[in-house]
């Protein structure tokens, strides 16, 4: 919350901690609805529950982005399809209500 951010600034921030160019930022049309910013009001949890955020919205993401560097494999195994197998594998077999 209070972090209001552009998507543009969000993908260049992106790029800069993975040391990538923003020669990859690939623009593409907007559609009815697109989001041009994300922004949470955290008004309401903090006036009901006292709640404010801890962490800035620059270091969330360049934490998130370190974890799913150090987890690949937990990921890899989703973009390849394995994840797939393991559901149809698992759960393929149960009725559908």
């Amino acid at each position: 919350g209070h972090n209001e951010m552009k998507n543009i600034d969000i993908v260049k921030l992106i790029c800069k901690e993975l040391g990538k160019p923003e020669s990859l930022i690939t623009h593409v049309e907007d559609r009815k609805g697109h989001d041009m910013r994300y922004a949470i009001d955290p008004t309401k949890i903090h006036n009901e529950l006292g709640w404010l955020p801890e962490t800035k919205f620059a270091d969330g993401i360049k934490k998130t982005i370190k974890w799913y560097l150090e987890n690949r494999e937990w990921w890899e195994t989703i973009i390849s399809g394995e994840y797939q197998n393991y559901y149809e594998k698992m759960y393929g077999n149960r009725a559908q209500v």
